[in-house]
């Protein structure tokens, strides 16, 4: 590959990072898709799989070069919604002992949360909601997992070591999600210091869950299964199963998350470690 490549991998990465980012931020705070009928910023996301076949077609790679193998796409998408199923059931059940113990009941309801044009937020049930979730958020991962598992793993690992390739990705993926503290700041939705520790949380949350999809990567030798682990966690657990209580709905959806992704990430982690020192016997 390096052959095809005129810049460094590292340059190259930074290069469609920052291409994927502005597209980003001109989706969130111009065009602002989420707060319209559409109710999802995918936009963006369309520009970064654009950005991403151009790439790859400048490069010389394939989509199988990157992880998108056809003959383990159906066993690669079971196995990581088994995972996330089995991780989320745990915390759904955590998050609903919590409210118990507090002598709030709370209950699980299946609806489409968006926003409308006047900012305030609707339930949608109708099934052409849900279908357009999926659809998105199949968008929405496609995206995410070919350019930071996939592309950038792939091109990073050409001149490094695969874990500090990992550690890159992650930490550009962390970055990739402080838009939306940053947006709710500017908007006069948060203070400051909220916003700073929303976007520190965010890094964190989303460098974990980004380090584990790599690390699936890296276990199956494609990117299946932590695609299908980050859509059962971007549609059921943050857009479709809401945890209601007499407070109102999803006050711990981030306690929720992030329970399932540190369930996740150690039962990952012991996976790989296993399977490198059953490799190294």
């Amino acid at each position: 590959m390096g052959r095809n490549m005129k810049c460094k991998p590292d340059h190259l990465c930074i290069a469609i990072f920052a291409l994927c980012l502005s597209a980003r931020f001109v989706e969130y705070f111009l065009i602002e898709t989420d707060k319209t009928a559409i109710g999802e910023n995918v936009l963006h996301k369309v520009v970064g799989i654009i950005i991403l076949a151009l790439v790859l077609k400048r490069v010389n790679l394939s989509w199988s070069d990157i992880g998108f193998h056809r003959n383990s796409f159906v066993r690669g998408i079971l196995k990581g919604s088994l995972l996330g199923s089995v991780c989320f059931a745990i915390s759904y059940g955590l998050e609903l002992a919590i409210f118990i113990l507090q002598g709030n009941p709370a209950h699980l309801e299946l609806y489409i949360s968006s926003f409308s044009l006047t900012g305030s937020q609707i339930n949608h049930t109708d099934f052409v909601f849900f279908l357009l979730c999926v659809l998105f958020n199949v968008i929405n991962v496609w995206m995410e997992e070919g350019v930071f598992r996939g592309l950038f793993l792939k091109t990073l690992s050409e001149t490094k070591p695969f874990m500090q390739a990992n550690y890159i990705a992650a930490f550009l993926f962390g970055v990739w999600h402080i838009v939306m503290p940053i947006r709710s700041y500017i908007n006069g939705e948060m203070s400051f210091a909220a916003m700073l520790l929303m976007g520190i949380g965010y890094m964190i949350l989303a460098g974990i869950m980004g380090i584990k999809w790599g690390l699936l990567y890296r276990i199956t030798g494609n990117l299946w299964a932590g695609l299908g682990d980050h859509l059962f966690n971007n549609t059921v657990a943050t857009n479709m199963l809401h945890v209601v209580s007499l407070n109102g709905a999803d006050e711990l959806q981030i306690v929720r998350i992030m329970a399932a992704q540190i369930i996740s990430f150690a039962f990952v982690l012991v996976i790989y470690y296993y399977k490198n020192r059953k490799g190294n016997r």
